[in-house]
């Protein structure tokens, strides 16, 4: 039965039931496609045909068996987002993953699994318990305590897929992908046009989501916020940096500090507060100027600000090109993979050569 698979793909296109029947120039009506995702009714052969044409699937994609299902989502979002959007959303993020995992098991790709930090789920009593969890993460994963270039590339090889996506008043999800016969995976979907500041600390908050346990009234909001402040500046090499204590900080050491570290100026202010370099006034000083600056509201155009491109997830596309270099799959299902045309890729392929 085609039906899963089915809404998945339209609700990933955008299309209604209508918008779906009017793509197959009327083949069929809404209400029997309707019929098909509820499993009342199989297609016929031309049907599938149409289908498959119309959402950019193949035939065998709507009549595969394997189902993923996102399991805990929570969204990133603006107040009044709409169910619809949300639905869509976790459509497009399966669309991808199923994609995005088929690869790694035809290369046989161990990060297929989420690679758990052996000293996780770490308890956490108060919001400052997240700073040793925060440092125990980093041991576990042989990190030191170097500021992390690549994030999103850390935790792609650590087993947590990452999806960038085009989403407009959604900023992105968390969640856990239940797969049948097989351990659940993790993924993180962000925001292609956010600045790579801000998509860097969303990557560390929803691990710290991953890996704290936070105790009944701990707000699990901050631990996050603070597990992943202690992730990207951790203490000892923010003090070495700044000192232990301070009365003020400049603008242009932060600036300089943002270089470093790949966080915002408002992240670092929050770490040094945090940690007390810097007093609860000298902290509100700072943010005065923020906002004066415009840099506390949309686009958020502080000094030093990093490209998008900069924390862009590119494992999955890299993963398509080795199982193409190793016959492991052909053009035409590269293509698919991609979610690109044959002609796209060769052109891709070509400018990669250059």
């Amino acid at each position: 039965m085609i039906g899963h698979k089915l809404k998945v793909a339209r609700s990933a296109s955008g299309l209604s039931l209508r918008g779906l029947a009017d793509a197959m120039d009327g083949i069929v009506s809404a209400q029997a496609i309707g019929k098909y995702e509820r499993n009342e009714d199989m297609p016929s052969s031309r049907v599938l045909i149409a289908l498959a044409a119309a959402l950019h699937v193949t035939e065998d994609y709507l009549l595969s068996e394997d189902e993923l299902a996102l399991e805990g989502v929570e969204f990133r979002k603006k107040a009044g987002t709409s169910s619809r959007e949300e639905a869509a959303l976790e459509a497009r993020a399966i669309h991808m993953l199923e994609r995005y995992l088929a690869i790694e098991d035809l290369l046989q790709m161990r990060s297929i699994d989420w690679e758990q930090p052996r000293s996780a789920p770490h308890p956490v009593a108060d919001v400052r318990d997240a700073e040793d969890a925060a440092r125990s993460v980093r041991e576990d994963w042989g990190l030191g305590n170097d500021p992390i270039p690549q994030l999103a590339e850390l935790l792609e090889e650590r087993g947590i897929k990452i999806l960038s996506l085009d989403l407009d008043d959604i900023d992105g999800l968390a969640a856990k992908v239940r797969r049948k016969d097989r351990n659940a995976a993790r993924v993180i979907v962000i925001k292609q046009s956010t600045w790579s500041e801000r998509k860097r600390f969303n990557l560390a908050h929803e691990l710290g989501h991953m890996v704290l346990a936070p105790s009944p009234g701990v707000d699990e909001e901050k631990a996050a916020h603070r597990f992943a402040g202690a992730f990207l500046m951790p203490a000892d090499v923010l003090r070495a940096e700044v000192g232990v204590s301070r009365s003020s900080i400049s603008l242009g050491e932060l600036v300089a500090l943002k270089k470093r570290f790949g966080v915002s100026i408002q992240a670092i202010a929050y770490r040094c507060k945090d940690l007390g370099i810097i007093s609860q006034s000298a902290f509100g000083r700072l943010f005065k100027i923020f906002a004066e600056r415009g840099w506390r509201t949309a686009p958020y155009e502080e000094p030093g600000r990093m490209k998008p491109e900069l924390e862009e997830p590119k494992r999955f596309e890299r993963l398509c090109y080795r199982a193409l270099a190793e016959r492991v799959i052909g053009e035409a299902r590269a293509a698919e993979l991609l979610g690109i045309t044959v002609r796209e890729l060769d052109a891709r392929l070509d400018q990669v050569a250059a």
